[in-house]
C-alpha cells in the first residue's frame, strides 16, 4: 500500500481556488468569449455616453444566477465548500497568518512605556509579579546597555516611579553623583563623601535591634557584621584572602576595641581596629594563650586597615557618623564622585563596602517595606571578589527582607571580568545574574553580541534585535519571557535625568 497522493491531489496551484474543478476545455473557452463580448458591450456604452452625460433610465442588469444561488459543487451552500490541500512556504504563510504578539504582564505595577509589538502600555513590579509567574523566583534585576543609550534613565526614573507606590531606594554607590538631583527632588537624603568634605560615615555603628530579638542574639548578630566588613576591606586592599591567623587576629582586635568602647562609653572605630593591629604586644596580650605570633601575623592587616586611617580615604570612615540613617526617607544616595576618578577603583570599592555596612541596618529589617537597592556603575566592582560576596548574600536573602537588587552595567562581558572561568570572582558574578529573575538589555555592540547570547541563553531572533535596538529601547526578559519595550520619559523627567547636558 502506498501513501502517495495522487497526481492531482499532488498539485501546489491555487488555480482551483479561482477555476471550479473539473471544468472542460470548451467550457473554458465559452466563458473567454463571453468576458470578451462583455468588454466590447461595455467599451461601446462608454463610446455612446460621454462623461457627465448620464442616460435618463439605466437597464436594469439580469441576475448571474438564480435566487437559490449558484448551482453546483461550487456553490458553497450549507458552509460545505470543499477545496484540494494546498502547500506553501512559511513567507508565503507570515503574509496570510501574521505573528502574534505576547500579551503582557497585565496592568499591576510601575508603568515603564510601549511594548513595542503588541502596541499596548507595559508595567513591571517585580513583587506583584513573584508567585504569579512560572519561574519568576526572585525580584532582583540586572540592566546591560552601551553608553548613550537610555539605560540610566529607566533605573532613575523606574526608582522615582516606585516612591509612589510605597518603596524606598537606597542607592549605596552613586559614583557619578547623578542620582542626587533625583533624590533632592524627591525630598529625600545624598551623602557626599570625598576628601575634604564633611560627610562622615562610620561603617562600625550598631543597628538598632528589632523587638524580636534578644539582647545576646544581636550582639552577635552585630559582630559578624563587623567582622563581615573587616574582612571585606583587608581582602579588598590585600588582594587576596585572609590566612587563619589573620581572621584571628580581626577576631581578636575587634573584641578587644568593643570592650573598650564599652567602657568608656564610645561607639568602635575603624582607626581604634587598625590601632590594636598595629600594636603586636596588646594583640599578643589580648589573644592569650592561643595567639602564638599573633602580632606579627597582623603586620599586613595593620597596613591594610592604615590606608582607611591615614590613607586616600582618611577622614571619611575614621570618625563617628555625621548624618543619622533615616529608613523613612523616601531615597538615599552616597555620592561618591569624588573617588575613584584616577582609575583606579579600589578607594571607590571600600567606601562602598563601608556605606553598604552603614546602610544594613534598614536592610535587615524584614518590616521596613519594599526597597530598591541600586547598584549603578556596578562594572567597575566585578574585579573585587570581596564586595562581591557581600553583593550576593544581599541577593540571596532579597525575597526574606522585601528588597529588589537593580545591578547596571554597560555590557554582558564585565561579569567575565571577575575572574578566570572556575575562579571564585567568576562564580559569584554569574551567581548574581543566575539570581536576577528580570534581564534588561539596551544596544549592545557586534563584538558584544556572543557574550550577551551565551550568558542570558539569547535565540538568533533576541541576539539579532539587541544589535538594532533604537534608544530608550530594550529587551526585557522576565522569567523567560520577551518583550521589547520603548521607555517612555515625562519632559520633566528628562530634564532630571538629562546626564548629556554638558554635551549640548
Amino acid at each position: 500500500m502506498t501513501h502517495r497522493p495522487a497526481r492531482r491531489a499532488r498539485r501546489a496551484s491555487a488555480s482551483p481556488l479561482f477555476t471550479p474543478h473539473g471544468t472542460d476545455r470548451a467550457a473554458r473557452k465559452a466563458a473567454r468569449r463571453q468576458l470578451a463580448e462583455a468588454a466590447a458591450k461595455a467599451r461601446a456604452e462608454a463610446a455612446a455616453h460621454p462623461p457627465g452625460q448620464e442616460p435618463a433610465e439605466q437597464e436594469a442588469h439580469t441576475p448571474l444566477y438564480p435566487p437559490s444561488g449558484r448551482p453546483g459543487p461550487a456553490s458553497a451552500r450549507g458552509a460545505k465548500l470543499k477545496l484540494p490541500a494546498h502547500r506553501m512556504t512559511t513567507a508565503t504563510a507570515s503574509g496570510a497568518y501574521p505573528f502574534l504578539a505576547e500579551g503582557g504582564l497585565g496592568a499591576e505595577g510601575i508603568y515603564i512605556g510601549r511594548d513595542v509589538h503588541a502596541e499596548a502600555s507595559f508595567c513591571f513590579d517585580p513583587f506583584a509579579l513573584y508567585g504569579k509567574i512560572e519561574g519568576f523566583t526572585n525580584p532582583n534585576v540586572l540592566l546591560a546597555g552601551v553608553i548613550g543609550q537610555g539605560k540610566s534613565a529607566l533605573a532613575k526614573s523606574f526608582a522615582l516611579r516606585s516612591v509612589a507606590f510605597g518603596y524606598r531606594v537606597y542607592v549605596p554607590c552613586d559614583p557619578k553623583g547623578e542620582w542626587t538631583p533625583v533624590a533632592t527632588a524627591l525630598g529625600g537624603t545624598s551623602i557626599a563623601l570625598g576628601p575634604g568634605l564633611p560627610g562622615k560615615l562610620n561603617p562600625l555603628d550598631a543597628a538598632p535591634r528589632p523587638n524580636s530579638v534578644s539582647e545576646a542574639d544581636w550582639a552577635s548578630e552585630i559582630r559578624k557584621r563587623r567582622l563581615l566588613l573587616l574582612g571585606s576591606l583587608a581582602r579588598t586592599v590585600l588582594g587576596r584572602d585572609l590566612m587563619p591567623m589573620e581572621h584571628t587576629a580581626l577576631d581578636v582586635a575587634l573584641d578587644a576595641v568593643v570592650t573598650h568602647a564599652a567602657a568608656t562609653g564610645h561607639t568602635p572605630l575603624l582607626g581604634d581596629i587598625a590601632a590594636t593591629l598595629n600594636n603586636p604586644a596588646a594583640l599578643d596580650t589580648a589573644g592569650g594563650s592561643m595567639s602564638g605570633h599573633l602580632g606579627d601575623a597582623a603586620r599586613d592587616l595593620a597596613h591594610a586597615l592604615r590606608r582607611m586611617v591615614h590613607g586616600d580615604l582618611a577622614g571619611m570612615f575614621d570618625a563617628p557618623s555625621t548624618v543619622r540613617f533615616d529608613p523613612n526617607s523616601p531615597m538615599l544616595t552616597i555620592d561618591l564622585s569624588r573617588l575613584g576618578g584616577s582609575g583606579d577603583d579600589t578607594a571607590l570599592v571600600l567606601a562602598m563596602t563601608c556605606a553598604s555596612a552603614w546602610m544594613e541596618s534598614a536592610l535587615t529589617d524584614p518590616r521596613g517595606g519594599r526597597r530598591w537597592i541600586v547598584y549603578d556603575e556596578a562594572w567597575r566592582l566585578m574585579r573585587h571578589p570581596g564586595l562581591l560576596q557581600r553583593m550576593q548574600s544581599q541577593w540571596k536573602l532579597s525575597r526574606g527582607l522585601g528588597i529588589a537588587n537593580l545591578m547596571v552595567i554597560h555590557r554582558l562581558s564585565d561579569l567575565l571580568t571577575a575572574g578566570d572561568a572556575g575562579s571564585r570572582g567568576r562564580a559569584l558574578a554569574e551567581g548574581l545574574l543566575a539570581d536576577c529573575s528580570t534581564r534588561i538589555v539596551y544596544r549592545q555592540e557586534t563584538d558584544q553580541l556572543h557574550a550577551a547570547a551565551t550568558l542570558l541563553g539569547l535565540t538568533s531572533v533576541e541576539t539579532e534585535a539587541i544589535a538594532h535596538l533604537n534608544r530608550g529601547r530594550g529587551l526585557w526578559k522576565v522569567a523567560g519571557r520577551s518583550f521589547i519595550v520603548q521607555h517612555l520619559l515625562h519632559p520633566h523627567e528628562s530634564r532630571l535625568f538629562d546626564t548629556d547636558a554638558r554635551m549640548h
